[in-house]
């Protein structure tokens, strides 16, 4: 980045920079409480009014949480706020659920160009792909494939046990934090084996949602493929 435009930034936007690395190098883990404001502010020389804008940046993109009373504290893959940012299903009529997760596979393969081109990757560069079934309310209502670099997940491929949340296991295995996700969706009809894994007729209408999550140095680090039975659910989102 120029001279300029480091000075065109705004100052609180320069400080949330300076705490982000933080998070990126690991000096800030996940759970961890933050210094206070004032500590912050006497660390970077900076007024306490910048340090706190810089932090409300920071916690409205959901990489800090503040508590009442307790502190600020680096966000964890399992705050309930974060379990449905990046989860947009719910059942019709009900309660915002986490969906339960079926593993189907778990294997190091070779990219396919439609894969690697959103990843960064080299086509053939090795991926962890990882397949499965995500239930509400005990029914299966998504057909899924994730795709992962094999290079920066070292160990993930065949790994027993992998949680339903990911980006949980991604954070505390890799120290790799989700930061932002981007998401297209699609009319699709389901084919034999989506008929097979969600309970449903081959033809039948589906939602196929494409995402590419990013870390917090914009890096893309997943390509997820989730085919959608809407039948009792709806994908659900908040514009403003």
């Amino acid at each position: 980045m120029s001279d300029d435009l480091v000075a065109a930034k705004p100052l609180y936007a320069q400080v949330r920079d300076q705490l982000t690395r933080r998070l990126v190098s690991g000096e800030w883990v996940p759970g961890m409480l933050i210094p206070s404001e004032h500590e912050l502010a006497r660390q970077l020389r900076v007024s306490q009014g910048t340090v706190r804008k810089a932090l409300d940046a920071m916690t409205m993109d959901n990489l800090l949480v503040r508590r009442q009373g307790r502190g600020t504290f680096v966000s964890q893959p399992e705050d309930p706020k974060l379990l449905f940012q990046f989860f947009r299903l719910t059942a019709d009529g009900k309660e915002a659920e986490f969906p339960l997760s079926q593993m189907l596979g778990n294997a190091e393969v070779p990219a396919p160009q439609e894969v690697a081109e959103p990843l960064g990757l080299a086509e053939g560069a090795p991926v962890v792909r990882i397949e499965r079934v995500r239930l509400m309310a005990g029914a299966p209502v998504i057909n899924e494939v994730l795709w992962l670099p094999a290079a920066r997940f070292a160990g993930l491929a065949g790994l027993d046990g992998i949680p339903n949340n990911i980006y949980k296991l991604l954070s505390a295995k890799w120290g790799v934090t989700i930061a932002r996700a981007d998401e297209q969706l699609r009319a699709t009809l389901a084919d034999a084996q989506d008929a097979e894994r969600l309970g449903c007729a081959v033809g039948h209408p589906l939602i196929a949602i494409q995402r590419i999550a990013y870390d917090l140095e914009d890096k893309a680090v997943e390509l997820r493929q989730s085919r959608c039975l809407t039948d009792a659910v709806h994908y659900s989102v908040s514009l403003r």
